[in-house]
C-alpha cells in the first residue's frame, strides 16, 4: 500500500515534468536554460522518491483510530535538559464492530502525559504476557480508565485534545492527535457459528 502511494507520487512528478517540458518547447528562452529545467525536474522526483523511503516506519502525529488492537507500544520521556517534550508511540491495528482487524497496522504518535504513559506501560506488561490489549479514542476527559467491556468494544468518539492542554487551540489538537485513549483487555472476537454458510 506505501509502496504504491510512493509510486503514485512519483508518478506524479513524471507528469509535472513532462508538464513543464511542454511549456518549456514553447518558451523562447536558451536551448541551455529548458534542459537545465528538465533535468533539475526529473532529479527532483528521484529524489522525492528515496528520501520518502526514510518516513515510512516514522510514527504518524494523527489521531487513533476508533477502535483498535494495540501490537506494542514505546515511551519516550521527556527530556527537559534537552528540551525534548516526550511522546507516546503505539502501533495499532484498527478494528470492526466484531473486534476483527481490518486494515494494515499504523505506527501512531501521541503527546506524552503521565497518565497515559502509565496506561501505555501497563498495557505493554500484558501484551509481553500474551494478553491482547485493545483501546479506543476518547473525547476529552480526565483519562481515567473505563470498565472493561465484556462484548466487543463500544465505538469511541474522534479523537480530540485534552483540555489541560489548551482545547481547541492545542497545537496537537489541532493536528487530530488524541491525548485520551482507554486502554483495555481486547475481548474475543464476535463470529458467527459454524454452522451458518
Amino acid at each position: 500500500m506505501l509502496e504504491t502511494n510512493l509510486l503514485c507520487l512519483v508518478l506524479a512528478y513524471v507528469f509535472l515534468s513532462l508538464l513543464m517540458l511542454t511549456v518549456l518547447i514553447g518558451l523562447a528562452l536558451p536551448r541551455l536554460v529548458k534542459i537545465g529545467a528538465i533535468v533539475v525536474a526529473s532529479l527532483f522526483y528521484v529524489v522525492v522518491f528515496f528520501s520518502m523511503q526514510g518516513l515510512l516506519g516514522w510514527s504518524a502525529p494523527v489521531g487513533v483510530p476508533a477502535r483498535f488492537q494495540v501490537l506494542w507500544t514505546r515511551i519516550v520521556e521527556p527530556n527537559v535538559v534537552q528540551g525534548e517534550t516526550g511522546a507516546i508511540h503505539l502501533w495499532l491495528e484498527e478494528l470492526d464492530a466484531a473486534n476483527l482487524p481490518t486494515g494494515e497496522p499504523r505506527a501512531y504518535r501521541l503527546p506524552y502525559t503521565t497518565n497515559l504513559a502509565g496506561r501505555v506501560a501497563k498495557a505493554q506488561k500484558e501484551i509481553e504476557k500474551g494478553n491482547l490489549q485493545g483501546g479506543r479514542a476518547e473525547f476529552f476527559g480526565t483519562g481515567a480508565s473505563q470498565s472493561v467491556p465484556t462484548g466487543p468494544l463500544q465505538t469511541g468518539a474522534p479523537p480530540g485534545g485534552d483540555p489541560s492542554g489548551g482545547g481547541l487551540f492545542d497545537p496537537a489538537f489541532l493536528g487530530g492527535q488524541s491525548r485520551n485513549v482507554d486502554l483495555v483487555p481486547l475481548p474475543k472476537p464476535a463470529l458467527p457459528p459454524k454452522d451458518m454458510p
